[in-house]
């Protein structure tokens, strides 16, 4: 969970933006769920090796590493600790889930539009699209 970020981030993610459609669960009797209606979840990934995050009414910031596999599209992905502000969000809010469950993303798979980080011990994949709002 506290992997330093490295000095040189992915090209591909860094300064990329994007924002959170579903979050796909590992178990089928759950599927996927996306979030509320009216509740915004984006993350930025800086050039600077820093991922800036809109958590609903909350705003969070980190640093990140990735390293790109020869398929050219996916690679390992990985966050240090998140500081969040502590804003009260009306439930039901994913900001404190979307927080804790950053810390345990592994890897990524990404195209044009789409980027799909994966949880560790199939704890499920956060899939957003990408979104070109600051």
């Amino acid at each position: 969970m506290g992997q330093e970020p490295a000095a040189h981030p992915l090209p591909a993610l860094a300064e990329s933006s994007w924002r959170l459609v579903a979050i796909q669960s590992m178990d089928d009797a759950q599927g996927a769920s996306a979030p509320p209606s009216g509740q915004t979840y984006r993350v930025t990934f800086g050039a600077d090796g820093r991922a800036a995050f809109t958590l609903n009414c909350n705003r969070a910031v980190a640093g990140w590493s990735a390293e790109l596999t020869a398929d050219g599209r996916s690679g390992s992905l990985a966050f240090t600790a998140i500081a969040m502000t502590r804003a009260f969000c009306p439930p039901p809010s994913l900001d404190t889930r979307i927080a804790r469950d950053m810390g345990f993303v592994r890897s990524y798979l990404q195209d044009d539009t789409t980027l799909s980080m994966s949880l560790s011990a199939d704890g499920g994949i956060y899939q957003w699209t990408r979104d070109e709002a600051p």
